[in-house]
C-alpha cells in the first residue's frame, strides 16, 4: 500500500523564529578541510558538502554524544531560489545551531514527485519506488556522514534521522522497514514532521527490533497530514518504542520546534 503523497506546497509553512547565523569558522573542528563545492542547493548559512548535499557544523553542545541530524525535506521545486527550500533548511540551521548538533539535508531525485510535480526534488513514498531507491539513497546519506566526521576531525556517536512532508513520509515507510538498520546506517531517532503514516503497516514487526525514540509532530490545521500522524504514533506505540505525539497550531510545513523538540526527546 502506497503512503499517502504530499501536496505541492509541501515544506512552505511559515512561522519559524528568528534566523540563526552560521557558525564561525573558528568553531567548527578542521574546518580548512571542508569540500569547496559549487551548488544552487544550499542557502546562506548552510555549507556544501558536495552538489547534493548541504551540512551545518556548529560548535557541538559540551556534555553530550556528537549527534548529527539527518534530515528529509518535502517536495522542492527545481529552481535556485525557492520558499520551500529556505523554509526547510532555515528550520535545520536554526534548530540544529541552537541545540549544538551537526547536520545535513541530502537532496532527493527528481522524477518521483506526486501528481503536478512529478519533476521536483521528492523522495520515494510508493512501494516499487522506495525498494528501486532505498539502497543508494541510504548509501550517499552513509558517506555523507563519512565527509562530514572528517570535517569534524571525528566520529558521530548518534545519528538522528527526520523530515517532512513528503520526507516525513518516507522516512516513517523505511522506520517501520527497517531499512536503515539493515544497509547498514543504525538510526537512534526518528522525526516524523508534518507528514508520515503507517502505510498499511502494523506493529509486530517493529516491535521485534530494537526500540528507537520516534517523534511525531503535526500541525492543528494540517489536514492532511495530521492523520496520518497519529496513526503513525499508534503503530510505534503499540510496538512499545518511546513515541512523542505533538500537536502545534500549525498548518503543513517544516518548523524549528518539532526539532526542538525533537533533540529534547531523542537525547538520552
Amino acid at each position: 500500500m502506497a503512503d499517502a503523497g504530499p501536496r505541492a506546497d509541501a515544506d512552505a509553512g511559515g512561522g519559524n523564529r528568528g534566523r540563526v547565523p552560521g557558525p564561525a569558522p573558528a568553531e567548527r573542528a578542521s574546518a580548512d578541510e571542508a569540500p569547496r563545492v559549487e551548488t544552487d542547493w544550499c542557502i546562506e548559512g548552510m555549507s556544501a558538502l558536495d552538489e547534493d548535499v548541504c551540512y551545518v557544523l556548529p560548535k557541538l553542545a559540551e556534555g553530550k554524544s556528537a549527534r548529527l541530524l539527518v534530515y528529509l525535506h518535502g517536495i522542492v521545486p527545481p529552481v535556485k531560489d525557492s520558499v520551500q527550500k529556505t523554509t526547510v533548511q532555515s528550520a535545520v540551521l536554526n534548530a540544529a545551531t541552537r541545540a549544538g548538533a551537526a547536520a545535513i539535508v541530502p537532496r532527493g531525485r527528481r522524477g518521483i514527485g506526486p501528481a503536478g510535480a512529478n519533476d521536483w526534488w521528492a523522495w520515494p513514498t510508493d512501494p516499487a519506488t522506495h525498494a528501486r531507491l532505498v539502497k543508494e539513497l541510504v548509501a550517499r546519506w552513509a558517506l555523507a556522514k563519512k565527509k562530514l566526521e572528517g570535517i569534524a576531525g571525528a566520529p558521530f556517536a548518534r545519528t538522528y534521522l527526520a523530515g517532512s512532508s513528503n520526507g516525513a513520509y518516507f522516512l516513517a515507510a523505511l522506520a517501520l522497514r527497517g531499512d536503515a538498520d539493515e544497509l547498514g546506517f543504525p538510526i537512534d531517532g526518528y522525526g516524523a514532521m508534518s507528514g508520515g503514516a503507517p502505510g498499511g503497516r502494523g506493529a509486530d514487526a517493529l516491535a521485534k527490533r530494537q526500540a528507537r525514540p520516534f517523534y511525531i509532530g503535526f500541525g492543528t490545521y494540517d489536514e492532511e497530514s495530521k492523520n496520518g500522524a497519529k496513526a503513525l504514533a499508534a503503530v510505534t506505540k503499540a510496538a512499545r518504542w518511546p513515541t512523542k505525539l505533538a500537536e502545534h497550531p500549525f498548518g503543513h510545513g517544516a518548523r524549528e520546534v518539532y526539532l526542538e523538540e525533537a533533540f529534547v526527546f531523542w537525547d538520552p
